[in-house]
């Protein structure tokens, strides 16, 4: 992975989420309700096949993710947000790059006992193809899930997750071209899942 430029203050990320995406905490999975008409999803390997199971499946996926991400963020500089679940609301010391950025409730329950936690952590990168191939694999594995990729104003949103990635642009038009593009890489069902 590329070496993380410093973090633009907490306060700063938080202001622009609000901005471009304030129908949604910044939550992966829960993107696509709010903002139906930017959302596209792209399947990973043929077939809407789930999980890579040898090296050329592999290449596949992260070719997939790269293509993406570079139409997306080449030439500029991008925010990794990496969740990490937790079931104490104190920022946990380690388990992702970067800096921490903001601390959500998973389950605001009553009793303390039953409550969790995502602890927000951002890493600002430049980008370049196949700087975040680590990262990606391990999300192609389920490792890690939740992981957000968007430039530095937040206008773009690229949320890979293992089976393909869900895509967030800034017009239905600019989603509409992407899609197009890439038209091999979409789901078959009705609703694009």
């Amino acid at each position: 992975m590329t070496t993380p430029h410093p973090l633009t203050g907490p306060a700063v990320l938080t202001k622009l989420w609000q901005q471009r995406w304030p129908h949604c905490p910044p939550v992966a999975h829960e993107l696509r309700h709010p903002y139906r008409d930017v959302w596209v999803r792209f399947h990973s390997l043929p077939n809407s096949k789930r999980y890579p199971e040898n090296e050329s499946e592999y290449a596949v996926v992260l070719k997939r993710y790269n293509t993406v991400l570079d139409e997306l963020f080449a030439g500029g500089d991008v925010y990794v947000i990496i969740p990490v679940w937790a079931a104490e609301a104190e920022v946990p010391s380690s388990g992702a790059d970067g800096g921490h950025w903001q601390t959500l409730p998973v389950n605001d329950d009553p009793d303390p006992e039953f409550r969790s936690y995502w602890h927000l952590f951002a890493a600002r990168r430049s980008w370049r193809y196949g700087c975040l191939d680590e990262r990606l694999r391990d999300v192609a594995d389920d490792k890690v899930a939740g992981v957000l990729v968007t430039d530095t104003q937040m206008r773009r949103l690229h949320h890979p997750y293992d089976g393909g990635a869900d895509v967030f642009l800034t017009s239905s038009e600019e989603r509409d071209r992407m899609r197009d593009r890439h038209a091999d890489w979409l789901s078959s069902h009705p609703l694009g899942f």
